[in-house]
């Protein structure tokens, strides 16, 4: 899990200047009111807290390995009076056996580029997800590091580890039943795939 040291967590002010509107970017993606959500690699809750609020009532599970991150989002929702999110440390490896329901709704922002084994993580998405489930996937595009900037400053993943949108497409067909049914652009540097049995 070497690789996930290039999927930092930014703060909020720097995803606000990407995503200005998570909650948009969410609905684009097909997050719907009563789907229940997982979303991996959660951190401390820029996608989960908007997704609480879309799924309301249904829960969003926020799944993470770094139990300070979601400590820092349970008191987030508790701030924000949102009482369906449940956080879970845990690898997402292991996602099946984490959950306590299947998901209608799995996302993974900006942290494909960092699995080492696609094949194993995109199988335990795929046994995660209800019969009718969806998985979305939010990737920089592949780009140079350079040109995408924010404030000024490259960011984002180094340009060797980014995947186009047909990469990202061929790992995850090939390694579970799911199959794209919708390519969203997400500007100014990203894209998001969603992908459905």
């Amino acid at each position: 899990m070497d690789r996930f040291q290039n999927t930092g967590q930014p703060d909020w002010d720097w995803w606000g200047r990407v995503w200005p509107t998570p909650g948009a970017t969410l609905r684009r993606l097909g997050l719907a009111p009563g789907d229940r959500v997982v979303e991996i690699g959660s951190g401390n809750g820029y996608f989960a807290l908007p997704a609480a609020r879309i799924a309301d009532p249904a829960a969003v599970y926020a799944v993470d390995v770094d139990g300070s991150l979601l400590a820092e989002l349970d008191a987030l929702a508790a701030e924000q009076g949102i009482d369906n999110v449940r956080t879970i440390e845990g690898d997402a490896r292991a996602l099946p056996e984490l959950l306590p329901e299947p998901a209608d709704f799995a996302l993974l922002a900006n942290a494909f580029h960092g699995v080492e084994d696609r094949a194993a993580f995109v199988a335990a998405v795929a046994a995660a997800l209800a019969v009718d489930g969806r998985f979305a996937v939010i990737n920089w595009r592949d780009r140079p590091r350079e040109e995408t900037t924010i404030g000024g400053e490259p960011r984002g993943p180094p340009t060797d580890l980014r995947l186009a949108p047909e990469a990202t497409r061929r790992a995850v067909e090939d390694a579970s039943d799911l199959r794209l049914v919708r390519e969203v652009d997400l500007p100014p540097y990203h894209y998001g795939l969603v992908f459905e049995r």
